[in-house]
């Protein structure tokens, strides 16, 4: 196997320099108005386009937080209070 194809670190892999970043926003900012994407945007949003509604609620109030139900019945089962009395009762000897 090629050393290359190994993954790890390589040249040109990772986060771009923050001033790389800055130069393709004002680009972009040089040839689309902001004003008209706001417009398209709330053009979208009166159409009821879900994605639309999701970017702008997204921006606006903050992605929601991550959620885990721990009595999904999907994939494997796990009695939690049994798990912790069975920690417990381990912790007491």
């Amino acid at each position: 196997m090629k050393i290359e194809n190994r993954g790890g670190k390589r040249i040109g892999a990772g986060r771009k320099p923050k001033a790389q970043e800055q130069q393709l926003i004002e680009k972009l900012d040089n040839i689309i108005n902001e004003e008209d994407v706001i417009k398209e945007l709330n053009h979208l949003i009166a159409k009821g386009d879900l994605r639309a509604i999701q970017l702008y609620l997204n921006y606006r109030r903050g992605k929601p937080k991550d959620t885990l139900d721990v009595n999904s019945s999907e994939g494997f089962s796990i009695d939690f209070k049994e798990l912790i009395g069975a920690v417990k009762s381990q912790d007491k000897s």
